[in-house]
């Protein structure tokens, strides 16, 4: 009659009834068929925002908050008037007790310390005690940051009973470059997703971590990474190029030759698939 659901051990599943054991397979079979039809329709609800979404957007476009001209505006359309001030200066007013980031939970603390007062602020009587619910003061601090240098030694020893000279290897999980994963993955975050220029990234690297790196190596890192990257990236793009909604965007970016890969000068651009699932970023140069 099958075998038993997860949980249920073969004899505890040979004891029971027949007419159990198919009554749980037949649920079971519903279960799985009802959540297969969740998933689907998840899916379309999640196709169907996306394009409501993308609708609402495109209906409330005008020249005011897109590069639609004037004209396109028609008849009907009247610009939001503006907002009178209220007179007031910017920021908060005199008497507001202000606002600061949410505490938080404790934790998330790494060190707690605790203040007590050592007398009475209007008689001087010396305080002793603890307060079961103090007031929490929270400071949010960085440690120092600085790289940490890994030397690899290979000694070269001679075998005494052939002579032969045997020189030990740099193990395959250590990079072959001179710059670990956590770093090369840091000069191409800053690359990419923030972008800073060869020079910015260089002058980041060297004033927080205290790193000397070249241009050669920035772009040696960024080409290693991006082709380690090509194979999912095509999956992505493959993935959002299936999808029934997606939205589209495109724009340019200043890009130099560092890396001598735009010895003319071309002007970079920046591209960005958006579905409900996937993003995909592009970077690239105009073909003319």
């Amino acid at each position: 009659m099958g075998a038993p659901p997860a949980g249920i051990s073969e004899a505890d599943w040979l004891s029971w009834p027949a007419g159990a054991r198919e009554f749980i397979l037949d649920q079971q079979g519903e279960l799985r068929a009802q959540q297969e039809e969740i998933e689907q329709l998840r899916v379309q609800l999640t196709a169907l925002a996306t394009e409501l979404a993308h609708l609402r957007e495109r209906i409330g476009r005008s020249s005011r908050n897109s590069s639609k001209p004037p004209s396109s505006d028609g008849p009907g359309f009247k610009p939001p008037e503006r907002r009178k001030g209220s007179g007031r200066k910017r920021g908060g007013q005199p008497g507001h007790p202000g606002s600061g980031p949410e505490l938080l939970p404790i934790e998330r603390v790494d060190e707690v310390v605790e203040r007590h007062p050592q007398a009475c602020r209007h008689c001087g009587q010396r305080l002793e005690g603890v307060d079961p619910e103090p007031l929490r003061h929270q400071v949010i601090e960085i440690p120092p940051i600085t790289a940490v240098v890994i030397e690899h030694r290979m000694h070269r020893l001679v075998c005494p009973c052939c002579s032969t000279s045997t020189c030990a290897s740099v193990p395959a999980e250590v990079e072959a470059s001179h710059y670990g994963p956590r770093l090369s993955a840091l000069v191409a975050l800053l690359g990419s997703a923030f972008p800073l220029s060869f020079s910015k990234t260089q002058a980041l690297l060297d004033q927080l971590l205290g790193v000397q790196i070249s241009r050669s190596a920035i772009a040696t890192i960024r080409q290693r990474l991006s082709a380690a990257l090509e194979q999912p990236m095509q999956e992505a793009l493959a993935f959002a190029r299936q999808q029934p909604v997606v939205y589209v965007d495109e724009t340019g970016a200043p890009t130099g030759n560092a890396d001598g890969g735009s010895p003319d000068g071309r002007r970079g651009w920046e591209w960005v698939m958006v579905t409900a699932m996937v993003t995909v970023f592009m970077q690239g140069l105009r073909v003319c």
